[in-house]
């Protein structure tokens, strides 16, 4: 349960792996995940193949994310959902918002 980060070897994709709950106990955790990646121009990958819960928490955690994507002219792409965390994140806008896929 948790985050694990992955950073490719030429900088331009960082790798965000949610496993379990995305709540609020997860905030620390997550935003070390991404807090000190150095990359321009690359993209930010949450994978949510792992997450079987996501709340209004992680939703906000996910804009702080944009937030630090777009000051390094970064992307953010959501990936491995299930149907009903889609339902979620579409719900939110958040298809307008991010890249999901």
């Amino acid at each position: 349960m948790g985050i694990s980060v992955n950073i490719s070897g030429d900088k331009k994709t960082a790798t965000i792996k949610v496993n379990g709950r995305f709540d609020f106990s997860l905030h620390n955790e997550f935003r070390k995940s991404y807090k000190d990646v150095d990359m321009t121009s690359g993209q930010y990958l949450v994978d949510l193949s792992g997450t079987d819960y996501l709340d209004s928490s992680a939703l906000g955690m996910l804009l702080l994310l944009k937030e630090q994507a777009d000051s390094q002219s970064c992307s953010v792409k959501l990936t491995g959902f299930t149907d009903e965390i889609k339902e979620i994140l579409v719900i939110a806008s958040f298809d307008k918002i991010f890249t999901l896929g």
